[in-house]
């Protein structure tokens, strides 16, 4: 590996406890003692991009997905072993059936289901993270605080659930609209990332974690519903038009036409979901059988994984949009432009 501090080329034995032996500076992480292979040099590279050097925040979590796409790709990496020992299987049971040794056969099958095993393992183990969201918080990120004393530059913290502007029963704050947004957004990093970002104090909008956070009282404040591409997040948005029949509710969050089978979106695979929620998808009509069969295994893409710049200008884009359609001011100043030259009298 190079280190990060000299950036000379080390050998395992050069680089004893994360010490390098050149210039005898810790580094936080080695490729050889992680699962997902990193090294100090990669996360800054990889925090660098996500951030656009340093022009809009970066959380822990999406810099885990930047992190770990490599990994959720391939699988457990173990396809091509199995089939080397698959062909070597096949070798020897050719070999085996013109001799008499038994040990042939014996040595061919055990490399068949070696092999067997490893391709299956492989292709079952796509999509599965090597190190979880939280297990990468836990891991690399606190070596890297305990070496360099905080988290890799431009990404912040997203333990905290950020806290609303204003509580949801409460009234608005003086000479702001009545009609305010209500941002439903369960995904904690990515509530953290567009709190930091500015979105809640640019456009006051609340951020609220589930549907159970929004105002019991009866209202004509929209509400947006940001969510992953599974299937919990895509029965979200017909579980808060249930609980807020006199609220226009918007879905902002990603749709999963636009993302599945997109070669550069990485799907994430965990538990199934249970029966109840593929039952509600099904019944919405607005998936294939075979997207339903996809999402009932678990797969799905999530809000992490969208660019952190790309994902602040869709989500303002649709705040800013739902602003205008609540406010009729805002209504009247979008009809007229604010580029639109006035004619003149004649």
């Amino acid at each position: 590996m190079i280190c990060p501090h000299c950036e000379k080329s080390l050998l395992r034995k050069e680089r004893p406890g994360n010490v390098c032996g050149k210039c005898g500076r810790k580094y936080a992480l080695d490729p050889r003692t992680n699962p997902l292979q990193l090294n100090d040099l990669r996360v800054r590279r990889t925090a660098l991009g996500l951030t656009q050097d340093g022009q809009v925040p970066c959380t822990s979590e999406q810099l885990w997905y930047a992190l770990s796409r490599k990994s959720l790709r391939k699988g457990e990496g173990g396809m091509g072993c199995g089939v080397v020992l698959v062909i070597v299987a096949l070798v020897l049971g050719l070999v085996g059936l013109g001799s008499e040794v038994a040990v042939v056969a014996v040595i061919g099958g055990l490399a068949l289901f070696a092999g067997v095993g490893m391709m299956v393992a492989d292709v079952t183990g796509r999509g599965r993270p090597r190190l979880t969201r939280e297990a990468f918080r836990t891991g690399p990120l606190e070596a890297w605080k305990s070496v360099y004393g905080s988290l890799p530059p431009g990404v912040i913290d997203d333990s905290p659930y950020p806290n609303p502007p204003s509580t949801p029963d409460a009234e608005p704050a003086p000479g702001t609209p009545r009609d305010r947004l209500f941002l439903v957004c369960p995904d904690r990093s990515v509530a953290v990332f567009l709190d930091a970002a500015g979105l809640t104090a640019r456009y006051g909008v609340t951020l609220v974690a589930g549907p159970a956070a929004l105002p019991a009282t009866p209202g004509r404040e929209p509400v947006l519903v940001l969510h992953d591409a599974d299937a919990h997040g895509l029965l979200l948005v017909h579980r808060v038009r249930t609980a807020q029949p006199t609220r226009p509710v918007a879905d902002i969050g990603l749709p999963l036409g636009a993302v599945h089978g997109l070669a550069r979106a990485v799907p994430v695979r965990g538990e199934r979901p249970p029966a109840n929620v593929m039952q509600g998808l099904a019944s919405s009509g607005e998936f294939s059988p075979a997207q339903l069969k996809w999402l009932g295994q678990g797969w799905g893409y999530p809000l992490v994984g969208v660019p952190p710049a790309k994902l602040l200008a869709a989500v303002s884009r649709a705040v800013e949009k739902a602003g205008t359609a609540a406010d009729p001011r805002r209504r009247r100043a979008a009809s007229v432009g604010f580029m639109t030259w006035p004619e003149e009298s004649g």
